[in-house]
């Protein structure tokens, strides 16, 4: 028998201010449990958008660089009228949770952690898929029809990466989700997966929105996945395409993310179509 948590969850909404949801969810997309006010289809929804994040998230790994440690930390997703929050909440499962804007970011990951810590012995059923395995798959066969790598190096990527202590990686991807190009000595193959796997990433992102609040005109900014060895941003790069670079967990992200941002409107000459001409 698998017991309702959804009690437990409160502590976050009650303790954190702008805090809206919370939601509790095993690795295959279960919900052990949601915060009052939430409708049992939308928990349903996110539990299931949750799973797919966190397995793909953990697929990139390798994409943040090599290290004894790449461990999966967790994932922030943030939009226009909110934050999303993903953790691991112990074996098999992983706490969600949601809040307006200005929230204190501090202040909601503490209360997440030691939300984590409490639940404890009451999150003893294993996964039915290992997270890992599954995130593997999912980059291996999404999306349908991949290709080959552009390889088009990316002299304006190539500037970000060399200003950025612990800068590794920029891919930038089509609106087929297929890579236009990337950094110099970054390979087709990788380019290809984490395409792949970035595509997926933005399609559960847009649709966790709703959680993060109700709001017409809401927008998809950027989704953020933090490892023990590093970090991997995702962002817009308009007309439907996105940019996703990889940084060590020491570098600056701040200063990364302000310089992804400023080189994007000088990418637009890299996103024609398939067929058309494009700059080499």
């Amino acid at each position: 028998m698998i017991t309702d948590l959804s009690w437990m969850l409160e502590d976050i909404v009650a303790n954190v201010p702008k805090a809206r949801h919370a939601v509790l969810l095993s690795a295959d997309g279960l919900p052990r449990g949601a915060t009052d006010g939430m409708a049992q289809k939308d928990v349903r929804t996110i539990s299931a958008a949750m799973a797919g994040m966190q397995s793909l998230s953990r697929a990139t790994a390798h994409f943040a660089g090599d290290g004894p440690d790449r461990q999966w930390n967790q994932t922030i997703i943030e939009f226009s009228h909110g934050w999303i929050f993903l953790i691991g909440a112990g074996q098999g499962a992983y706490l969600a949770a949601a809040a307006a804007p200005d929230v204190d970011m501090q202040q909601i990951s503490f209360r997440m952690h030691r939300l984590v810590a409490r639940l404890g012995n009451n999150l003893t059923s294993p996964p039915r898929v290992h997270a890992e395995e599954a995130g593997a798959a999912r980059a291996r066969n999404a999306p349908a029809g991949q290709e080959a790598g552009t390889g088009i190096r990316i002299a304006d990527l190539d500037e970000v990466i060399s200003q950025v202590h612990g800068a590794r990686h920029a891919v930038l991807l089509g609106a087929d989700g297929l890579p236009r190009g990337a950094t110099t000595g970054m390979s087709q193959d990788l380019a290809d997966t984490i395409s792949a796997a970035m595509t997926g990433i933005h399609a559960y992102s847009r649709a966790t929105a709703q959680f993060a609040g109700v709001q017409p005109d809401a927008l998809w900014r950027q989704t953020v996945i933090e490892f023990q060895h590093g970090w991997i941003f995702l962002i817009s790069a308009g007309r439907g395409a996105f940019l996703a670079a990889a940084a060590q967990h020491d570098a600056d992200i701040e200063d990364f993310t302000t310089r992804l941002h400023q080189v994007v409107p000088r990418l637009g000459a890299y996103l024609a179509p398939r067929g058309e001409a494009s700059r080499t």
